[in-house]
């Protein structure tokens, strides 16, 4: 377990998962997959990635950079990898943002999921299949104080704590990346 200042925890778990290729090939097929348009910097843009949403409820609408996503019902694939990352994480999830990461130009920017519906000390437990792609953390503080996680298929990795409140997170392009990424996101959306 590896734990960054300022009561931030990020657990990284490699290989959690002993068959990723089927279970990347699983979800890929089970899951409908959307390409959005989200608001950043006061542009609509297409999103660089494609994505699904899943929760328990399918009212707990998500809502981010001005694009709302209802949630479709648990896949059967989804759902029972969510059993396991709820053991790793010894947390409960009732939702998950799913990305479909195309190639290395497919990419997340730097965020932090701090939005009020997580509540103040999120815990979220994301889950990599397919190709191995650089997840990057950040300070707030100090852009300069960075952690690298080189994530690959059947990984997972958990942040909580205040990890939201302190840090920043991004999944930079990798142009020589030419396979596909799932990511799968849980977490918990507070009535």
């Amino acid at each position: 377990m590896k734990r960054a200042r300022q009561g931030a925890h990020v657990t990284y778990c490699q290989g959690a998962f002993p068959q990723p290729s089927s279970l990347f090939q699983t979800v890929q097929d089970e899951v409908s997959w959307e390409h959005k348009e989200v608001t950043v910097m006061g542009r609509r843009v297409m999103q660089p990635r494609m994505v699904a949403y899943m929760a328990d409820d399918t009212s707990m609408q998500y809502t981010y950079s001005h694009t709302t996503l209802s949630p479709h019902a648990w896949t059967p694939g989804v759902a029972a990898i969510k059993e396991t990352v709820e053991q790793i994480a010894d947390h409960k999830f009732n939702s998950c943002l799913l990305n479909l990461y195309r190639t290395g130009s497919d990419h997340l920017s730097w965020h932090s999921d701090n939005e009020a519906l997580y509540g103040d000390e999120p815990v979220i437990g994301s889950v990599s299949l397919g190709a191995a792609r650089s997840f990057m953390l950040r300070r707030n503080s100090d852009h300069k104080d960075k952690r690298h996680f080189l994530v690959g298929a059947g990984d997972v990795l958990v942040m909580s704590g205040t990890t939201q409140q302190h840090w920043m997170h991004s999944v930079p392009k990798r142009a020589r990346v030419a396979e596909a990424r799932i990511n799968l996101t849980f977490r918990n959306i507070l009535p």
